[in-house]
């Protein structure tokens, strides 16, 4: 079929099915964390905490993983930070089983999932485009990616809920462990054709001064990633209170929790579904400017909503205005991008994504203890919309050639 074309490519599928696998068990684990959390603490403060301590690592490391990954082998630098990944959720087994688990503790383990995933993230989007054959499916290759990791993220959330209910803490955390093996065997079976990496004379702060040099010389580039980073500041961070929604506001248990997290993941899921069967030439700008308007007004929805089944309807709506929004602005830059510039576009990508996360991440914390968490979600939606008006404002002011039209030819 064409919306699976990529998939025709060798390494690609090794590297969709090892992932498919570990991602499931990766949502299993961020499940049982937020939920230990909350239990431990009753506190948003440290639900914001703990997604602080896990993503900040990509703010401050993303420049340096991507100029890294430009200078040596990102296949190997991606085998190596599975099995430091593998390293960290047996850790994690081993506090929950003995019942060591402390906040303390937690915080440090999701630090060190971080810094890993500052080198893991950025070598496995860099090595994206050496998996596929035909470089035209590219665009197709990153949404199929997308639509892996949201099915995980419907499927994970609810089995997680089931194992918190019935088996307990401990085991969802032992089979993200297990899992690990599964996505280290698929990429030993890997051949890939990698360009020697090229040794540089410059320090490797003096090419992170490239990249941003680049990215000035690129604006269509840059407000795409300003745009990503304003999001990642202000909206993204509402799922951070997903567990007080399902606690609090609507007097639930785990397995409810475990339901906001699948209804947004089965919004990801459709959204990047579409994406993978949009059609070459489509205006991507465009994409990205209606999934920004979903996005925000989901999450605006949800902060007003009194009826748990009208919440998981917008918590959906975010999940696919939020994917479809990623998966856009990954594909422009991957696809606008030169090559030898890619790992460190692609690192401010991400710095701009999952590194302001942790941020905005601990603002929506404080927030909510202050001012209760429906409060904080409204706040996070419209500033999305404002986020969202300045980028389109951004675009017409620029002029003709980064013009974007809103109601685009098919």
């Amino acid at each position: 079929m064409q919306v699976f074309r990529s998939l025709g490519s060798r390494n690609f599928r090794y590297f969709i099915s090892g992932q498919s696998v570990s991602m499931m068990g990766t949502w299993m684990q961020k499940v049982a964390v937020s939920w230990i959390v909350y239990q431990l603490t009753h506190s948003a403060f440290f639900l914001g905490l703990t997604m602080f301590a896990n993503l900040i690592p990509s703010f401050f490391l993303s420049p340096y993983a991507g100029s890294y990954a430009d200078r040596h082998n990102r296949y190997k630098i991606l085998l190596i930070t599975q099995i430091l990944l593998m390293v960290q959720a047996g850790l994690f087994t081993v506090v929950i089983y003995f019942s060591v688990d402390s906040i303390a503790i937690i915080l440090a383990l999701s630090l060190m999932q971080g810094l890993i995933n500052a080198f893991d993230t950025t070598a496995r989007q860099a090595l994206l485009v050496n998996m596929i054959d035909n470089k035209e499916d590219l665009p197709n290759a990153i949404a199929i990616n997308s639509s892996m990791a949201n099915l995980t993220r419907i499927l994970g959330p609810a089995l997680g809920g089931i194992l918190l209910s019935t088996l307990g803490d401990t085991s969802c955390f032992f089979i993200n462990f297990i899992s690990f093996f599964f996505v280290i065997y698929s990429l030993l079976k890997m051949r890939l054709n990698l360009p020697p990496a090229k040794k540089q004379e410059a320090r490797i702060w003096q090419t992170l001064k490239e990249g941003l040099r680049y990215l000035r010389g690129s604006p269509d580039l840059s407000s795409l990633i300003l745009l990503m980073a304003g999001y990642s500041l202000f909206v993204i961070p509402f799922s951070t209170l997903l567990p007080v929604f399902a606690k609090d506001v609507f007097h639930g248990n785990a397995g409810t929790f475990s339901w906001f997290e699948s209804a947004a993941g089965i919004g990801a899921l459709l959204g990047t579904v579409y994406f993978a069967g949009i059609k070459s030439g489509r205006n991507i700008i465009s994409i990205v400017i209606y999934a920004s308007l979903l996005f925000s007004i989901g999450v605006l929805l949800l902060s007003t909503s009194v009826d748990l089944g009208l919440a998981l309807v917008f918590t959906l709506m975010t999940g696919m205005g939020m994917m479809t929004q990623t998966a856009a602005i990954n594909t422009y830059l991957q696809t606008h991008v030169s090559d030898e510039m890619r790992g460190r576009v692609i690192s401010y990508f991400i710095m701009g994504y999952q590194g302001i996360i942790p941020v905005g991440s601990l603002l929506i914390g404080i927030l909510s203890a202050r001012f209760g968490a429906k409060c904080s979600v409204m706040v996070a939606g419209i500033l999305g919309l404002l986020s969202t008006g300045v980028f389109v404002y951004y675009k017409y002011k620029s002029g003709p050639t980064n013009r974007v039209r809103l109601f685009p030819t098919r």
